[in-house]
């Protein structure tokens, strides 16, 4: 096996069970290694630290096991058996088969989440009995048929399909053969999209032509926060994609919800799930246009409870000072536009974004307005989006709840 040696006095942060290895602290490869191959890591003097994938980059080992058993044939089923028994007993999912016979409860959440399952590279989605494969990194890719198998030894008879979306998230330069599909389907299945319930709403899931893998799981906890605040409210959903918080509130008693998104498509989604909930649109319009151009045209003080949750604005270091200003922009014009007496629930999901720096962003837009802002509640990720303790950089979704008078 191909070892990985690292330079003296760079060894720290593996000893700290950070699951990165950055090509700055290797200071030999002994061996060819292919990308995506398993390797060893080892200390300056020859001890050994952990194995992980190897990849061409800056971060040039993902660590998989600080100890031996990243090489056993079942490392795979162990680690996601370890992954569902954290959702069950965070009460996020069900031991397969054993679901409520009522049906009112949630059966799509996150899998596995990378670095925060000590699986770096690998997202896999749970969308009622299908799992929605995403490789990150070329290792993942290259391991998909096993992680395949031990999804279908988990899962048993329950497992519908296992679906490989990993053409957008995969390195491309690694010269994979990127092309989305089933790498599982259990016969007599034949569907690119399901209903799922989350929390007794109902969700068309797309994860063939949907973004990420069909739906945004991280919201969960503020979908239901945001229901918690409408009763009564006249509602604006930015960037709603295909619903989600204009479903949770249009059920908890809003007045009326405007959901707008740029996508044609996830419009079509959203008016989907709201007719598949039982609303209509004398309680609900939606809009294809351009969030900052939506708010713009708006009359201030039409709504008194926004949600602001854009893409990511920054999915690298370069683009940070750009996406800062973006989201003071975004804010600023929320914020100026609002009721007296509103809500905004305003997130970023840029990982390089900090809590600290978002914070700042969203004060200078408040200051920006000359209005009286507060913040009742901090917001991030759910459970099943877990964040490793040696690696803060997996906490990246961030948001605030503000009160403008």
């Amino acid at each position: 096996m191909t070892k990985i040696i690292l330079k003296k006095g760079r060894d720290e942060s593996v000893r700290r069970f950070h699951p990165w290895v950055f090509s700055g602290a290797i200071s030999s490869i002994s061996g060819n290694p292919v990308e995506g191959d398993v390797v060893g890591v080892y200390s300056s003097d020859g001890e050994f630290l952990a194995y992980g994938h190897y990849q061409i980059g800056s971060i040039a080992v993902r660590i998989l096991s600080f100890c031996s058993d990243a090489l056993s044939p079942d490392f795979y089923e162990i680690m996601i058996s370890r992954a569902l028994a954290l959702r069950i007993a965070a009460g996020i999912a069900y031991t397969p088969g054993m679901e409520p016979a009522s049906g009112v409860f949630t059966d799509c959440y996150r899998l596995v989440h990378g670095e925060g399952d000590s699986l770096p590279g690998l997202i896999i989605d749970y969308y009622g009995g299908v799992c929605v494969f995403q490789a990150h990194s070329v290792g993942m890719f290259r391991a998909k048929s096993r992680i395949c198998e031990a999804l279908k030894k988990i899962y048993g008879e329950s497992l519908k399909a296992v679906y490989d979306k990993s053409s957008g998230t995969a390195p491309f330069k690694a010269g994979l053969d990127l092309i989305d599909g089933y790498l599982y389907k259990k016969e007599g299945f034949d569907d690119d999209e399901m209903i799922v319930s989350e929390n007794g709403h109902k969700f068309i899931v797309n994860w063939n032509e949907g973004q990420k893998t069909g739906f945004f799981l991280d919201q969960r906890e503020s979908r239901a926060l945001v229901g918690k605040y409408s009763e009564g409210r006249n509602i604006l959903n930015l960037f709603c994609y295909t619903g989600g918080f204009s479903i949770y509130a249009l059920a908890n008693g809003a007045v009326h919800v405007d959901s707008v998104d740029s996508s044609a498509k996830a419009i079509s989604l959203a008016d989907r799930n709201v007719g598949l909930n039982g609303f209509d649109t004398l309680s609900h319009t939606s809009y294809c246009s351009d969030a900052m151009d939506f708010l713009k045209d708006s009359p201030d003080d039409k709504y008194d409870l926004m949600i602001v949750d854009p893409p990511a604005f920054a999915k690298h270091r370069g683009a940070l000072n750009n996406a800062l200003k973006a989201y003071r922009r975004l804010n600023a014009a929320a914020i100026s536009k609002i009721a007296p007496g509103g809500f905004i629930f305003t997130f970023s999901c840029s990982q390089v974004v900090t809590k600290e720096a978002f914070s700042l962003a969203v004060f200078s837009a408040a200051a920006q307005t000359g209005r009286n802002v507060r913040i009742l509640d901090r917001l991030n990720q759910p459970a099943d989006h877990a964040v490793n303790i040696y690696h803060p950089e997996g906490e990246y979704l961030k948001g605030l709840l503000l009160y403008v008078e």
